[in-house]
């Protein structure tokens, strides 16, 4: 009896043992297989496994490849994102491939970075995304860059949650705020911290969360207050009253500043605009202020300066920047010598009349616009901006600076110094200077004021040319680039006072923000109208205008 429960005893045992073992080998294959997985299989088979799979296998695909830390990872999702994923229908490999403007497939290879020629466009075939996959291509992106990209692309990864501030994405941004140092960064990871608090059931986190918005000019941040305030069908509100009357005030808060930055936006327009009317209106203000010459072909010297910046990008298509710099004496030089040959070959014969004047300067207008017809076809043609001046510098979400514009004003008020100092420290200032004053005293004292009268309509059409060089950085080139703003030049060397330089200056800005503040009110044709007609009552007060020549040179 004794042996019999012995044997069945040791029968047990045995079989717990055998369980036991079975249990760990499973156990221990698994974890073993598990370990192994990364190490067996490589990240570019894995992602080989894109090409030809169906979207549900696809979207498997991403998520083994989001495991992986490979430097391919981030630049292949993008891929997927902006649809320039593709693979070759015989071979499956995969490729970036993206059609240009002419039509030509550009493709490279995915894990050899060759490119790869002659490829038509029917062996290839698009990897399959859809809209779910792409906002979780998109989030993988985000996490990615969180922690690896610089300044710019941490924010840019931020601001991409904002649409989806899950717990996931809440807390990785906690833990970026733990060892982020950038305040600009941590001020949007706050951001979205309280975009994320607003959803919450709790009342006084809400209120807390308003708070820390008030001001905030990321859109995102006006459009969630902005549905705190949504009313039901009865017309009362969805949220807590004291949540409502928060959101108000933040909402009140953010207006006002958009509002503020809108004014400041509207200025740096005005004062762009300005820049340019001072350009034109400095070639004007020399001629009329010393010959008497009211130049109707002055818009042409404008017209030829940008063409000039148009034929040297041609010849420099690859070095944008270069070809800007050089368009700049280049078109001085080419406007000053049409210049100086349309004063020595017309109006030096028609001085003291005019009215003749007046009529053989627009007739030689018309003929250089049908000149460059001739050459250049009626068509507009466009100046590319080189690196440097493309872009913004973004000041907050709302409100940012085109770099173009910013440089148009910089380069205007370069010139117009120099143009000071031409004028004051040189000879042919100096003689300007006489002749403007006193033409037959200037000539007694053996001044060549014939000389004189060329050297400053060649410097006056030469700045016409360097405005042709701006303009040609912020609209396109035609033949009729220079009539559009030749009236307005008119009126700021008429409104700041013929011949007065720190006058056309201060009347450059003025009408250039008077004009940007009144367009939306009123649009830009009754815009220029009000302008005309205050300039007009203005000179019934003021004929000299805002800034009168004094002594001899009054006269």
């Amino acid at each position: 009896m004794i042996d019999v429960m012995h044997q069945e005893n040791n029968k047990k045992i045995i079989s717990f043992l055998l369980s036991l073992f079975f249990v760990f080998s499973i156990l221990f294959f698994t974890s073993a297989a598990q370990s192994q997985q990364p190490d067996d299989v490589s990240f570019n088979e894995v992602a080989s496994q894109l090409a030809g799979a169906k979207l549900k296998q696809v979207a498997a695909v991403v998520d083994q490849l989001t495991q992986f830390d490979d430097e391919q990872l981030l630049p292949l999702l993008k891929a997927m994102l902006e649809g320039k994923l593709y693979y070759e229908k015989k071979s499956k490999r995969l490729v970036f491939a993206e059609i240009l403007e002419d039509k030509t497939i550009n493709v490279d290879g995915v894990f050899d970075e060759n490119s790869i020629e002659n490829v038509k466009k029917n062996t290839l075939r698009k990897v399959k995304t859809n809209n779910r996959l792409r906002s979780s291509i998109r989030r993988s992106v985000a996490q990615i860059t969180l922690f690896s990209g610089g300044i710019a692309v941490r924010k840019k990864a931020i601001k991409s949650m904002f649409d989806d501030l899950s717990k996931e994405n809440v807390t990785l941004l906690n833990k970026l705020k733990e060892t982020e140092k950038n305040k600009k960064v941590i001020n949007l990871i706050n951001t979205a911290i309280a975009i994320a608090d607003l959803k919450s059931s709790d009342v006084s986190l809400r209120v807390q969360a308003l708070k820390k918005l008030e001001g905030n000019l990321e859109p995102v941040v006006r459009n969630e207050v902005t549905k705190l305030l949504e009313k039901d069908s009865d017309g009362n509100y969805k949220e807590d009253a004291l949540v409502v009357s928060t959101a108000s005030k933040v909402l009140q808060s953010i207006e006002e500043n958009v509002k503020f930055y809108g004014y400041l936006e509207t200025l740096f327009f005005g004062l762009s605009l300005g820049s340019v009317l001072l350009l034109i209106a400095a070639g004007l203000a020399i001629t009329f202020g010393v010959m008497g010459v009211i130049n109707m072909a002055h818009g042409e010297m404008i017209m030829l300066g940008a063409y000039t910046t148009y034929v040297i990008q041609l010849l420099l298509p690859n070095n944008l920047a270069l070809s800007i710099l050089l368009a700049i004496p280049a078109a001085f030089i080419v406007s000053a010598s049409v210049g100086i040959l349309i004063e020595r070959g017309v109006i030096q014969f028609l001085k003291g009349r005019p009215l003749e004047t007046l009529l053989a300067t627009f007739g030689i207008s018309l003929i250089l616009q049908q000149c460059v017809r001739s050459i250049f076809s009626p068509l507009n043609r466009q100046v590319a901006s080189p690196e440097f001046m493309s872009g913004a510098l973004e000041i907050n979400p709302i409100f940012s600076i085109t770099y173009n514009r910013l440089y148009i004003l910089i380069f205007a008020l370069v010139v117009f110094f120099l143009l000071q100092l031409i004028l004051r420290k040189t000879s042919l200032g100096l003689n300007v200077r006489a002749v403007s004053q006193n033409r037959d005293m200037a000539k007694c004292m053996g001044i060549r004021t014939e000389w004189v009268d060329a050297m400053t309509f060649g410097l006056g059409s030469g700045i016409a040319g360097l405005a042709g060089v701006a303009l040609s950085q912020i609209t396109n080139v035609g033949p009729n680039l220079g009539q559009a703003y030749i009236i307005d030049s008119f009126m700021v060397v008429v409104f700041g006072g013929v011949g007065n330089l720190w006058g056309m200056l201060v009347g450059g800005f003025s009408l250039g923000v008077l004009n940007k503040f009144l367009e939306p009110q009123t649009g830009a044709v009754l815009a220029n109208i009000i302008i005309l007609v205050g300039i007009i009552l203005f000179i019934q007060k003021r004929p000299r205008g805002l800034f009168p020549q004094k002594g001899r040179a009054a006269e």
